[in-house]
């Protein structure tokens, strides 16, 4: 019975369609609004206030060392934002 209902519910669980994951600019955003900052918060820590408009608009990508000083300033791993 026991093996019955794992396989039922894997293949279940199979069937679900699987979220997309999160781009960098996505987790950006998020801890931004969870952290209650603005791109000026960030203005100086990653860059100019050009730099983070790109990064936060999505038309620029955030480098390793920009990762890393975010990781920092949220207190998350860097690689969320690669």
């Amino acid at each position: 019975m026991v093996k019955l209902m794992a396989t039922i519910i894997k293949d279940f669980d199979a069937k679900q369609p699987q979220p997309e994951p999160a781009s960098p600019q996505e987790v950006l955003l998020h801890l931004m609004s969870a952290n209650n900052m603005k791109q000026a918060d960030l203005v100086g820590k990653i860059g100019s206030k050009g730099v983070v408009s790109e990064i936060v608009n999505g038309k620029r990508s955030i480098s390793k060392a920009q990762g890393k000083i975010l990781g920092e300033i949220f207190n998350v791993s860097p690689s969320v934002f690669m």
